[in-house]
C-alpha cells in the first residue's frame, strides 16, 4: 500500500539533505521539491547532483547542489559559514549519507571498519556539529555568536534534524559488523541528543528503514524480507517528519519484529539469525 502525502503544505522553506545524489536521498530531494521546497543536496558524485538538478529544474521547488564532504569538518564549517553569510540556514536537515561494506569475520579488516564508520557515524557527527550549534545560538551575518537563553527559544521549532541509522542497529547480523555497529552508535547517539534537546526548540528524530531498493541493498545476496522502493520510503519519511514521534520505521511490521528480536536471549536470538540467514 503506498503512502499519499497529496497536496500536504510542508512547513519547511529550505532543507538540507546529505546522501541527496541516488537512492532515498535523491527520492526524498524530488518529493520535497515537488512540493516547492528549496533543497540544498550533497553527495560524494556531483555528476550525480548535476544530473539531479536537470531533471528537477521545473518543479515547483529547488534543487542546489552542495557538493560538500562529510568525511571533511573544515569543508562543513566553510559551508555553513557561506550559508551564515547568505542568511540561508536550512529549517530540515536529514543526515542520509551512508556506505556498506559486507565481510565475514575471516576477512575483518581494521581499515574496511575505519573506512564504513567514517562515513555513517563520523560523518554525521561532522555534519551535527555546525547544525547543532546554529541551532542553539543565535548566529548573525557578521558571524556574532551568541548562546541562546531561555527567552530566546520560541514555542515553536527553531529547527529540525532527522538522521538516518538502520534497523541493523538493533541488534548484531552476519557481515555487518562494522555497518551494525556505526547504526547502532546513531541510533545512541540520537536518543541521547533527544533527551538534550527537550525544551529547546529543536526538534530531532531518528529514521530507521528496513531493507530499501537502493543501490547499496542491490549489493546483497541474500533474500530482503518486506523490500520497498525508495520513491515509497521517501513517502513514509516525510510522513513521519510531520509527526511528532521520534523513531520513523517502514515497513512496521518487519521492522516490529526485529525490534521483539532485542528482547530475545542470546541464546534463542542466535539460533534463530542462524536459521534464517543460514549464516
Amino acid at each position: 500500500m503506498k503512502t499519499n502525502i497529496g497536496n500536504t503544505t510542508l512547513p519547511w522553506k529550505s532543507a538540507w539533505i546529505t546522501g541527496a545524489g541516488r537512492g532515498i536521498g535523491a527520492e526524498l530531494s524530488r518529493l520535497l521539491c515537488a512540493h516547492g521546497v528549496i533543497v540544498y543536496g550533497s553527495a560524494r558524485s556531483t555528476e550525480q547532483l548535476a544530473q539531479l538538478q536537470q531533471e528537477l529544474a521545473s518543479s515547483a521547488g529547488v534543487f542546489i547542489p552542495v557538493p560538500v564532504d562529510i568525511g571533511n569538518l573544515d569543508s562543513l564549517q566553510q559551508q555553513f559559514k557561506l550559508w551564515d553569510q547568505r542568511g540561508l540556514m536550512p529549517e530540515l536537515v536529514v543526515l542520509n549519507a551512508g556506505t556498506h561494506d559486507a565481510f565475514s569475520a575471516s576477512d575483518f579488516s581494521a581499515q574496511r571498519c575505519k573506512a564504513l564508520l567514517d562515513i555513517n557515524l563520523q560523518g554525521t557527527i561532522n555534519c551535527l556539529d555546525p547544525v547543532l550549534y546554529r541551532y542553539l545560538h543565535v548566529v548573525d551575518q557578521n558571524h556574532i555568536v551568541e548562546p541562546l537563553t531561555e527567552r530566546q527559544v520560541p514555542s515553536g521549532s527553531r529547527g529540525h534534524i532527522a538522521v538516518v541509522a538502520s534497523v541493523a542497529g538493533y541488534r548484531g547480523l552476519p557481515t555487518a559488523a562494522a555497518y551494525g555497529a556505526g547504526k547502532a552508535a546513531l541510533i545512541n547517539l540520537c536518543e541521547a541528543l533527544r533527551l538534550d534537546l527537550q525544551g529547546s526548540g529543536v526538534k530531532l528524530q531518528l529514521i530507521n528503514p528496513g531493507f530499501v531498493r537502493t543501490p547499496l541493498t542491490e549489493q546483497n545476496d541474500f533474500p530482503m524480507p518486506a523490500l520497498m522502493e525508495a520513491d515509497e520510503a521517501a513517502r513514509r519519511i516525510v510522513k513521519g517528519l510531520l509527526s511528532q514521534r521520534f523513531e520513523i520505521v517502514f515497513p512496521r511490521r518487519f521492522v516490529y519484529l526485529l525490534k521483539l528480536f532485542r528482547l530475545l536471549p542470546y541464546g534463542c536470538y542466535f539460533s534463530l539469525i542462524k536459521r534464517i540467514t543460514g549464516g
